[in-house]
């Protein structure tokens, strides 16, 4: 599970996904990948820009890819 936060969200802050998270992690017998992100220059919609936009979205595919065990085959 991916969990992704930014610093400067103005509608869920930052503490929020941080308290799920240590949540799920204290539960007993969560053997799932877990990963919680915290964007320090994003806000409620993400990163700003075209570039920081799609360094996200390769971030998100990294993440699956890593889980699918495919992220170090050649395309």
């Amino acid at each position: 599970m991916l969990v992704k936060t930014g610093l400067n969200d103005s509608q869920v802050m930052y503490w929020e996904p941080a308290k799920y998270v240590a949540k799920l992690r204290a539960e007993a017998g969560m053997e799932r990948s877990l990963l919680f992100k915290i964007d320090m220059g994003a806000g409620h919609g993400g990163p700003s820009g075209r570039y920081d936009a799609l360094r996200e979205t390769a971030f998100d595919y990294a993440f699956v890819l890593t889980l699918l065990g495919r992220a170090d085959r050649p395309a």
